[in-house]
């Protein structure tokens, strides 16, 4: 096998709890992890030298960075340091996702790559080693690894496996602001608003809350349209902003439901994603 293709599916938090600032720069977390059918697509082929070309709607975002910056490439070189391999590696990027939007579309790329890698070079997937170096690249690309429901703690990187919500039909919304998340972070008011419940996912999330979200809207006031709209959107079973903004999801009961509400989203110019969790 020289071709591997790898979806890196968008993320979202359905709940994210933020306990305290640690004294390594990081925040104490508690979250709940799901992903969507849908998201980036990641092509990964042998070649003599290392490349990265970027294809898809949101490419041009991220054409000013250096393959040094790019998390992609930095996870391509952390794997072949990691795992002795000498090959080069071409990799395509087809960007979908929207950049610094809350989804993971940056640790889902690193992440989508190192599942890519692994399958090219005969690494498995659960190689605790392919963790270690996925943890180092970023908070969020051990649970993008995984790749399935699960609760994280710690920085997000604590990560236990849970039962899958299914394929129910959800809808991500961006106004399209790109937010900072370490300015989202830097203006969280440092209260611990307690901590998330125990019991089946759906229930531990409509309990839960996103502390990241008061900031986030602070910062980018669209939030609060984007949320209001999913709220008022017939047959939703839970809307919240995820991760630390500015898209915000919405789980439906059905798919006619979220295909209107994807509607009326976009006729106010948003990007808007109809998926289905995974």
């Amino acid at each position: 096998m020289t071709v591997i293709v790898e979806t890196a599916p968008a993320k979202i938090n359905l709940a994210l709890h933020v306990r305290r600032r640690r004294e390594d720069g990081y925040h104490e977390l508690e979250t709940l992890f799901a992903f969507c059918r849908d998201g980036d697509v990641v092509t990964v082929e042998r070649t003599d030298k290392p490349s990265l070309t970027l294809t898809g709607p949101f490419a041009s975002t991220l054409a000013g960075e250096s393959q040094d910056d790019n998390l992609v490439m930095r996870a391509a070189r952390g794997f072949c340091a990691r795992f002795g391999v000498s090959d080069g590696h071409a990799i395509t990027l087809d960007k979908h996702l929207p950049v610094a939007s809350g989804i993971g579309g940056g640790s889902a790329d690193a992440a989508a790559t190192l599942r890519a890698l692994a399958r090219l070079q005969g690494v498995a997937m659960d190689d605790p080693i392919l963790f270690a170096l996925a943890a180092e690249l970023g908070a969020d690309v051990p649970a993008c690894l995984l790749g399935r429901t699960s609760r994280g703690e710690g920085k997000g990187d604590a990560l236990q496996p849970l039962e899958s919500l299914g394929e129910r039909p959800v809808l991500l919304v961006n106004p399209g602001v790109a937010v900072s998340t370490a300015e989202v972070f830097g203006r969280w008011d440092g209260v611990d608003r307690g901590a998330l419940g125990q019991g089946d996912v759906m229930s531990v999330a409509a309990a839960g809350r996103n502390d990241l979200e008061p900031p986030a809207r602070a910062i980018a006031p669209q939030i609060d349209a984007v949320l209001a709209l999913l709220a008022s959107a017939s047959g939703v079973d839970l809307a919240r902003m995820s991760g630390s903004g500015a898209t915000c999801f919405a789980i439906f009961a059905d798919t006619d439901a979220r295909d209107a509400a994807a509607d009326a989203a976009r006729t106010q110019g948003w990007w808007a994603l109809p998926t289905f969790l995974r």
